[in-house]
């Protein structure tokens, strides 16, 4: 290991999760390129990763759709399921992906020593413009504002993140996604999101042009992603050393 087993590690240490996964439609390759920004970040030698590292427990399943990758598909799995419509109830056998990222969460959500604290999706958008995050709507108002919080945090740190598009919903069509399956059997003090991000470009504030996406314009925004969580959890006065600009990951 590159570094010394942090205290939350330590076995009995009660533990904050950070769940993140990606790819689980295979067509949307700039998710692979966010989330591989949010990895190279978080074992990366800069101080806030270090302070992420001692503080919070990340958990990352970069492709939940290997198969349909491998074999090119648009969407759906080599059994021809789109994976994100079947968070409620997968099989072992036609969803395998899913159903071992759904046990993990669900084992993890019972264990009185862990507080699965955000769920994290990432997906790519085909018409939408900039990175931004779909929610879910709660009954109780003091949760929804809550929930507000991390994508507003998010926007003051990502250029290209748009708090604007960012919506929060219950769309039926999407009961059978990570987001809205996950908000619902997870208690009131996890946060569950689809983080979308275009394909093609995003628009600057203040500006009408377009920016073409490039992959390390991707990375970035998983870089981002990451160091938000340093201003979520009021984090910034434990990192050591002025605080240098986030390394590029390639």
């Amino acid at each position: 290991l590159p570094f010394p087993a942090a205290a939350n590690l330590r076995p009995g240490a009660e533990q904050k999760v950070v769940f993140i996964t990606a790819r689980v439609h295979p067509g949307e390759t700039p998710s692979s390129f966010v989330c591989q920004g949010i990895i190279d970040f978080l074992v990366s030698h800069h101080p806030i990763a270090k302070v992420l590292r001692d503080h919070l427990v990340f958990k990352i399943a970069p492709m939940l759709n290997p198969d349909g990758v491998y074999l090119g598909n648009y969407r759906c799995s080599l059994m021809g399921f789109d994976l994100n419509r079947h968070w409620a109830n997968p099989s072992p056998w036609a969803h395998p992906t899913l159903h071992g990222v759904k046990e993990l969460i669900i084992d993890m959500y019972n264990n009185p020593k862990i507080n699965l604290e955000f769920y994290i999706d990432i997906h790519a958008h085909s018409t939408m413009m900039n990175g931004f995050m779909y929610g879910n709507i709660f009954e109780d108002e003091e949760r929804f504002q809550r929930q507000a919080v991390f994508p507003k945090l998010l926007c003051q740190n990502a250029e290209d993140f748009s708090y604007s598009s960012t919506s929060f919903n219950r769309d039926a069509v999407k009961a059978g996604t990570g987001r809205r399956f996950l908000g619902g059997l997870l208690n009131d003090t996890s946060y569950c999101y689809t983080l979308e991000v275009s394909f093609y470009s995003y628009i600057l504030g203040g500006s009408a042009a377009a920016v073409p996406y490039t992959e390390e314009a991707y990375m970035k925004l998983g870089r981002n992603v990451a160091r938000t969580f340093l201003d979520y959890y009021r984090l910034n006065s434990l990192v050591e050393g002025p605080l240098a600009p986030t390394p590029k990951t390639r």
